[in-house]
């Protein structure tokens, strides 16, 4: 046992002493109580490869090479002009390598497709400290589909002249560009354009044509930009990243919307759209048209192969608007990057920062306009995103202080008119519940009490308990940081690998969540002893006890962080609940409430007329 596991242990004890001192009574109640894993690279790299190879679109030029050693020259080359016209010449050659790089990018290329082959962002890794890689070789598909001389012609199964001649080009000081160009005869050609900028996850991508409506012909009015992958597992928990997984993308004049992440779907997308994202966890590969695609065909579907570092299938069609120039320029730009949010914001690509599920509506707002400012303040000043979290906790206890305090004395008063309810309850029998009802809420309404008093300052809360657990699992500040004994904050903790796997429960046991659980239970209970109403509902309190259990087999896969500010939350919860507790002479509380109990009460307008109507009718029945 080491000394993380010890300091759990000890807190788990704290709790329970804490428990403890708070629901000692004081010497007035004593008075009345007296009365009464690893993993290779190499081996991850060869599983893609083979994935690849079974469910790649295009083999031809494989068989073409293949038939190409048997076969004379010159039947090989009627093959190919009856199966490519004028791109004939380019359906053989070699494949050959180049990388763009700048400091937080590695691009490698190949002249086959003239696409991106492989892409590594350099300043992160993965959960067993592989580099991160996007895009794995032959795993992906890249180029443009289109019709010419009544021909298929996909462009990734074709290769490209590089038109440089350095095989690696670094990104320091100024913008560099590599450019690949598939050649369909004399002055007709494609060329495929990537530029880099220094200290960017952005590259820009150009396709520029010459002449080739000369093979396309004038009919012709859009291309289709084929771009398919398998998404890697880059986490620890794959099942969290897979139902984070998904195909994202913004209409050109609407929101950003998203296909489902637990079902294998497809859309046809029939209007505009800005950009398409294939988004993981803390992750994504998103490209955006600076001239929107025409429409598009997404799909994402669970990966079931073999390989169990692959996660999802991901797919796109985009359609581009082709006006069959003799010169034409189309301008796209790819993000490879984290999924933070202020890194999103500043790509200049519009709301790219809704990659990140912050939630909808009111705790969506939460997250934008107070946790995450308040987030990165403390991020400037302090190192450990424990003690952050620590701090994040305690403001929101301070600001959630007065609802706390509502809420409490809410309850107390309740509390201290329990016996004059008992007594009401006495005179009346059961067998009349709505006379029961009436008298009480009479009571109620004469001494200034509000039943639902203690609810609403509670319900008041829950945005920002929704917020949080929005916050937590999709906040890449806390990826991969280590508190105490969880090595990664937005995954989850683990005191104890089991080595198999327990239904609805997980292969391991996450402290955080158990103590999140335990102070759970003793809120719970320390909420029902003060709560008179509990008291006449038995089952109410067998209820309440069922929420802290389902926790402890929700929270056992999620984010230690998010455990960890729910635990930290009841502990301060407790520390306010005493000091309140401390301060607050129920004797006193009752004496006001009988005061105010000799005082008229004042009827609202609503009150008024129907008095007024009800003396009105019984006028009428008089007469009658």
């Amino acid at each position: 046992m080491n000394k993380n596991t010890v300091i759990g242990i000890f807190l788990i004890f704290a709790i329970f002493v804490v428990f403890g001192i708070i629901n000692k009574p004081s010497e007035e109640e004593l008075a009345k109580a007296k009365q009464k894993r690893d993993s290779l690279e190499q081996v991850y790299q060869d599983s893609l490869a083979q994935v690849a190879l079974k469910n790649q679109v295009a083999k031809t030029q494989e068989i073409v090479e293949k038939d190409s050693l048997a076969l004379p020259d010159s039947i090989v080359k009627k093959q190919l002009q009856e199966k490519y016209g004028q791109l004939s010449q380019a359906a053989i050659g070699d494949s050959s390598f180049f990388v763009l790089e700048n400091n937080k990018l590695k691009i490698t290329f190949t002249n086959k497709g003239g696409r991106p082959y492989k892409v590594e962002l350099k300043e992160y890794k993965t959960f067993d400290s592989l580099p991160v890689v996007l895009w794995q070789g032959d795993s992906v598909q890249f180029g443009l589909n289109f019709f010419a001389q009544n021909r298929s012609i996909q462009t990734q199964n074709f290769y490209f002249k590089a038109l440089t001649s350095d095989s690696i080009i670094e990104v320091k000081d100024k913008a560099q560009k590599i450019a690949f160009r598939l050649e369909a005869g004399e002055n007709r050609y494609i060329d495929f354009i990537y530029e880099l900028d220094p200290n960017s996850y952005k590259l820009n991508f150009s396709i520029k044509s010459k002449n080739i409506q000369e093979l396309t012909g004038d009919k012709l009015d859009y291309m289709v930009l084929d771009w398919k992958l398998y998404a890697p597992q880059l986490e620890k928990n794959a099942d969290f990243e897979t139902t984070n997984t998904t195909v994202y993308y913004k209409y050109d004049a609407d929101e950003v919307d998203y296909l489902s992440e637990t079902k294998d779907v497809k859309e046809d997308l029939k209007t505009k759209v800005k950009w398409v994202a294939f988004k993981q966890q803390f992750f994504s590969s998103v490209l955006m048209a600076k001239e929107p695609f025409l429409n598009a065909t997404v799909e994402s579907k669970k990966y079931n192969g073999r390989n169990k570092r692959l996660l999802k299938e991901l797919n796109s069609e985009l359609t581009l608007n082709y006006e069959a120039k003799s010169d034409e320029n189309k301008d796209y730009v790819f993000y490879f990057g984290p999924n933070h949010f202020h890194t999103l914001k500043e790509q200049n690509i519009p709301d790219l920062e809704k990659l990140i599920p912050l939630g909808w509506g009111i705790f969506g707002w939460i997250n934008r306009f107070i946790v995450i400012p308040v987030f990165n303040f403390f991020d400037n000043f302090i190192g450990s995103y424990g003690i952050i979290i620590l701090l994040l906790t305690i403001l929101l206890k301070i600001i959630l202080f007065p609802l706390t305090y509502k809420s409490y004395m809410a309850t107390a008063k309740m509390r201290v008119l329990k016996p004059q309810v008992d007594e009401i309850n006495a005179k009346i029998p059961k067998d009349k519940p709505l006379e029961r009802q009436q008298a009480t809420m009479a009571l109620y309404k004469k001494a200034g009490v509000n039943p639902m008093g203690g609810c609403l300052p509670m319900l008041l809360q829950m945005p920002i308990l929704f917020a949080m657990f929005r916050f937590f699992p999709t906040s890449f500040e806390l990826r991969q940081q280590s508190f105490l004994w969880a090595t990664d904050l937005s995954s989850y903790d683990s005191i104890w690998d089991f080595g198999f796997n327990v239904p609805f429960y997980g292969d391991h046991m996450s402290l955080f969540c158990l103590l999140m659980t335990a102070s759970t239970i003793i809120y719970t209970y320390q909420q029902n002893k003060m709560n008179p109403q509990n008291s006449t509902m038995p089952s109410m309190k067998v209820i309440s006890y069922m929420m802290p259990i389902m926790f402890l087999f929700i929270f056992n896969n999620y984010s230690a962080g998010l455990s960890y500010y729910y635990f930290l939350a009841n502990v301060f919860t407790f520390g306010q609940m005493y000091v309140i507790r401390r301060f607050v002479n129920e004797e006193k509380l009752l004496a006001q409430i009988n005061e105010n109990k000799k005082k008229p009460v004042k009827k609202s307008r609503f009150q008024e007329r129907l008095e007024e109507m009800t003396r009105q009718r019984q006028q009428m029945n008089k007469k009658k």
